[in-house]
């Protein structure tokens, strides 16, 4: 592969253009020329290391602004300048319109073209440079505080560093970063998955560790209602950090960031407890002991998440010392999220209103079911790029932009993340144990024990026991749980899919955000 920057020129007057491509030569640029829009379409169809595109307005039969669009349907990032014989003002608008990068006026001179180059590809070389320079200093730091035994709070510090890179090398077509980044990761979750094996019971019996679901809208929530401002809370099912971060910069558009904080999902990092915890603030056996008809353990039929707006008008009334008009809304489908949208102004009447939506976690479930979403959500960084999409064009960002006129308190958080899994272990359990890929709880499980964090004794994990004799484990790292039936179907089924339930910092270490408007 050439060093040298590639440049693909379109102009159907491309003789007269022949002293410019001798002083790129000369220059150790290479050119490639063609004479029409068609043409340069079937250039970079064939030529994946074009860097930048020199396009003429006007060509004859396909245009250049047609020649820009399709160019740009089918590689959005590549930089594209636009050669025009007039200022026309309205080319130039429908052009910016179009995502070019520069334009330039015939005629054109040398130093014009060189300007251009190198304002727009060699600064994007540089920054590269940059990050791939800063990334190997950071590497290092990064190591060095991972064997420094961290606490909980340097944990998440570590996980973030993590995350801001992985954002800042999407970009980049550094594969070798990014798989010394992913062995990193893969390190680094490792390790916490022998902090979190060594400390998480003691958590639960003292309180002495991070904030937890069960702690959440206690400590970070329900003090707000003090503040004479309704607060609307939305909690993201599934909403990892990495994805906070891809959509911060879009709600940051119409908010203000008051406080970026964090909080530690319980065991099980699912729905059915984290998320029950969070609006019963209590641990899931106290809810099971609280409300012994609406706790659903997993071996048993129903839904298990149904009575969240119960558990929270339970948990207001029992820690706020005063009455608080509050709602729950629930969004799983098109039509509730339309509701969602329709509605956005009546939650300025409550003075607390707690939105669940439930995309990301359809989103990935439907990733297993569904071959296209397996090839839209590929990796991580399409599963940010998705969520990003799918964010942008909501009935959540609608609700969040009327909000943003009034005067409320919006506080965006989550019940857990989740993990790309990668490594099958084989798990046998009898006909009552849980289907669930990142955890299991049953009687008589057999299990290779290196896999696992094995909780023996469910109450001093704060969980309710299905059976006398139930125990529960869950996975470590990017591990999934497989039955030996069948085993190579499910294994192929389930590689490389968003799971929850288990021990990795993507699924315990959750975002709390606390916004207003600007």
């Amino acid at each position: 592969m050439s060093n040298k920057i590639k440049i693909l020129w379109a102009d159907d007057e491309i003789d007269l253009l022949k002293p410019h491509l001798f002083f790129l030569n000369k220059r150790d640029y290479d050119v490639i020329t063609v004479s029409n829009g068609h043409d340069a379409l079937d250039a970079l169809d064939e030529d994946k290391e074009i860097d930048i595109v020199f396009l003429d307005e006007s060509m004859p039969g396909l245009s250049g602004l047609e020649t820009l669009s399709r160019i740009k349907a089918k590689l959005p990032l590549i930089p594209v300048v636009m050669i025009t014989k007039n200022e026309a003002e309205n080319i130039m608008e429908e052009a910016i319109g179009s995502q070019i990068d520069d334009y330039l006026i015939k005629p054109v001179n040398t130093s014009q073209i060189l300007l251009s180059l190198k304002k727009i590809v060699e600064t994007k070389k540089l920054i590269s440079e940059k990050t791939a320079t800063d990334y190997q200093q950071e590497f290092r730091n990064i190591a060095m505080e991972i064997a420094e035994s961290p606490d909980f709070e340097g944990w998440m510090k570590i996980y973030k560093k993590i995350i801001s890179w992985e954002i800042r090398l999407d970009e980049s077509n550094n594969t070798d970063l990014k798989e010394i980044l992913e062995t990193q990761k893969q390190d680094a979750n490792r390790e916490f998955f022998k902090y979190v094996s060594k400390n998480y019971v003691h958590w639960i019996k003292t309180g002495n560790g991070p904030r937890q679901s069960h702690q959440l809208m206690k400590e970070k929530v329900l003090p707000l209602l003090n503040q004479s401002k309704p607060v609307i809370m939305i909690l993201m099912d599934n909403l990892r950090f990495d994805q906070w971060k891809i959509i911060e910069p879009i709600i940051t558009e119409l908010y203000k960031i008051e406080e970026e904080d964090y909080f530690y999902s319980i065991l099980p990092t699912a729905t059915q407890y984290s998320r029950n915890a969070i609006f019963a603030g209590l641990l899931p056996s106290e809810i099971q002991k609280r409300f012994p008809h609406w706790w659903l353990n997993d071996n048993e039929e129903g839904g298990k998440n149904m009575k969240e707006d119960e558990f929270m008008t339970d948990q207001i009334k029992r820690l706020v010392k005063k009455e608080v008009k509050s709602e729950y809304v629930k969004v799983t489908n098109v039509v509730s999220g339309r509701q969602l949208q329709d509605n956005a102004l009546n939650f300025t009447h409550n003075d607390f209103t707690a939105v669940v939506y439930n995309f990301i976690d359809m989103l990935s479930h439907a990733r297993t079911e569904m071959e296209v979403l397996k090839e839209l959500a590929g990796d991580e960084k399409a599963y940010r790029s998705l969520t990003r999409s799918w964010f942008i064009n909501s009935p959540l960002w609608v609700m969040m932009q009327k909000l943003a006129e009034k005067d409320v308190q919006i506080v965006i958080t989550t019940d857990h993340g989740t993990i790309r899994v990668k490594s099958p272990s084989k798990v046998v359990g009898d006909r009552e144990t849980t289907t669930n890929l990142r955890y299991k709880t049953g009687r008589n499980l057999q299990y290779d024990k290196k896999d696992v964090l094995e909780i023996k004794n469910p109450q001093e994990a704060g969980l309710p026991s299905p059976n006398v004799s139930s125990s529960y484990i869950f996975g470590k790292e990017d591990v999934f749980f497989l039955y030996p039936n069948n085993y190579t179907y499910y294994n192929n089924l389930y590689k490389d899919t968003f799971q929850h339930g288990g021990v990795s910092m993507e699924e315990m270490i959750c975002p709390i955000i606390r916004l207003s408007p600007k």
